[in-house]
């Protein structure tokens, strides 16, 4: 019998649902909202790194797209059986008395530390700084030791802390704060009590120092040094978390009636984007799934076994069932890998768009020549003969997340000279984000987590040869991109099938519904020396680099 499933993903810039047949994985139907309020650059201030988004453009987004599958798909309705949220993270909300977002308070509804802060909003380094100091003096446990060691200001407190100080209308009337993928949950199945509502592990442990071992969230003692308000925070927010095979209830009355389904649909437990994309992807030990978007975000799991209690250094986090149920989940990642190149698309064709009256362009003609840009000026990077010479870049543009988050550093472009062309640059650009990549795999495997081979999803991987084949080239590993358009959302899709008791698993649901793979990068033996040149001297310029920023903090 036919059964369906919706796995929506929040991304920075949209939402999408995709509609999927449990049978076999195929997408029926899919579609896109775009965020109204964030492309009009609403509560957003580039210039400090403040990124803000109403929950109104992820609510609205929830009923165009999921009203549009059914629509696409002409499914009937009593034959989708769940949902799963996947989102951005860390992305956290002040809530109000009312168990709704501050925001929707008049007093709020302009107010930008009243919004989801976004995963790359990063306002609160000096939170983030004063984390890990009080962490390794306070003279009790490291509660940052599962997530990296390193506690980083894109995560859950340092985000918390630094409007709490900033904001005291905000401090005064948040009650508790959620996650995006809580929030988004807890909306579909009627907002709960918030005691009573089931958090995300994945969020918790990766982002918010949650862990099995000291029973939940760090000690009173620990936050009270940091922030007594932080001990209020705490109690009201959860010590039991849930992984995403589990249902977290079913659709509310009002959300079943506003998007034209019925309410015994399960609500699965959120997640984070990245980790649903692994499962998307078929994850399994020894394989790293890279998510390679405007940032990456890089997962792999391994056998409880293998790690046991060992806290793996430098990276995002380390959690039982953040993936798969039953095995750890790790977390590493970039801070910028897809934004690094359009950085460098919007710095060249400034011209174009401040020039366009005097040189007679058209709106239409200037779009065109942004949209074309990349794929042309990758074929002539392509030609370009690899050089231990060559100009040299740090991928580091907006700070860096792993290994050993430090979000303080800044991009370099070295090695230039009046021969450079921009091709030459963007070559350079390229081979930065794959050595940065590399950074990562060295990490895991001197942790004693073995790789033998790297899955890309997410559109870097599927509309960039250059950027795959030159990153099989630095990592000398096979680089297989799956063929899923949207892994992330398939994987939400693959939980919500399990939360709904049509699997028995995790892994049964991605073997059943895996879509498989569309190509294999293999590495050019050819390059291995050269790059291994250019990624001694990319280490040796970012430790220069570090020196100096450290030195000038």
């Amino acid at each position: 019998m036919e059964q369906f499933v919706i796995g929506l993903d929040f991304g920075t810039d949209s939402v999408r649902a995709v509609m999927v047949n449990t049978l076999n994985g195929e997408t029926i139907a899919s579609q896109v909202h775009l965020y109204k309020r964030w492309k009009e650059g609403q509560f957003c201030n580039p210039g400090i790194n403040q990124y803000r988004q109403h929950p109104k453009d992820h609510i609205e987004g929830i009923e165009s797209t999921i009203t549009g599958v059914l629509k696409e798909s002409q499914v009937d309705s009593s034959l989708i059986k769940g949902i799963c949220v996947d989102t951005t993270g860390s992305s956290p909300i002040a809530m109000g008395h009312d168990g709704k977002p501050l925001c929707f308070q008049k007093d709020f509804e302009s107010n930008p530390n009243a919004m989801v802060v976004l995963w790359k909003d990063h306002t609160a380094v000096a939170e983030a700084d004063e984390i890990n100091l009080v962490s390794r003096t306070w003279g009790g446990t490291d509660f940052t030791k599962f997530e990296g060691g390193i506690y980083s200001s894109e995560w859950f407190w340092a985000k918390i802390l630094h409007i709490v100080r900033q904001d005291e209308e905000v401090k005064s009337n948040a009650v508790s704060w959620m996650e995006h993928c809580d929030l988004m949950t807890h909306l579909l199945v009627g907002s709960p009590g918030m005691d009573s509502f089931k958090r995300s592990r994945c969020a918790a442990g990766h982002k918010a120092m949650w862990h099995e071992s000291w029973e939940g969230l760090p000690d009173d003692e620990f936050l009270k040094t940091l922030d007594p308000h932080l001990v209020e925070i705490k109690n009201n927010l959860f010590s039991e978390t849930h992984t995403s095979d589990v249902p977290a209830g079913n659709l509310s009355p009002e959300w079943a009636s506003k998007l034209g389904l019925h309410e015994q649909v399960v609500v699965a437990v959120g997640t984070f984007d990245a980790h649903a994309g692994a499962v998307g992807a078929e994850v399994e030990e020894k394989t790293l799934v890279r998510v390679m978007g405007t940032s990456t975000c890089d997962i792999i799991v391994s056998n409880p076994e293998v790690v046991g209690d060992h806290a793996v250094r430098g990276i995002c986090g380390q959690v039982d069932g953040s993936v798969i149920p039953g095995m750890i989940g790790l977390e590493a990642g970039q801070s910028a890998f897809g934004d690094l190149l359009a950085w460098y698309r919007d710095l060249i064709c400034w011209p174009l768009e401040n020039l366009s009256p005097s040189l007679g362009l058209t709106k239409e003609a200037i779009e065109r020549a942004r949209e074309d840009l990349i794929g042309s000026i990758s074929d002539q990077a392509a030609k370009i003969k690899t050089s231990e010479h060559g100009p040299l870049a740090l991928d580091w543009i907006n700070g860096r997340r792993t290994p050993d988050a430090n979000q303080n550093l800044k991009a370099v472009i070295a090695n230039l000279n009046l021969g450079s062309g921009a091709p030459d640059v963007f070559k350079a650009l390229v081979e930065s984000i794959c050595f940065g990549s590399k950074m990562i795999v060295e990490r895991f495997q001197e942790e004693g987590v073995e790789i033998d081979s790297v899955v890309g999803i997410g559109g870097v991987a599927k509309k960039s040869g250059f950027i795959m084949q030159t990153l099989a080239d630095v990592l000398q590993m096979p680089i297989k991109v799956a063929r899923s358009e949207q892994a992330p959302a398939l994987g939400a899709a693959m939980y919500a099938a399990t939360a709904a008791g049509i699997y028995g698993s995790t892994e049964e649901a991605s073997r059943a519904m895996g879509n498989g793979f569309e190509k294999t990068y293999e590495p050019d033996l050819t390059k291995k020396e050269i790059y291994q040149k250019r990624y001694l001297n990319y280490k040796n310029l970012g430790k220069f680099v570090e020196q100096t920023t450290t030195e000038n903090v």
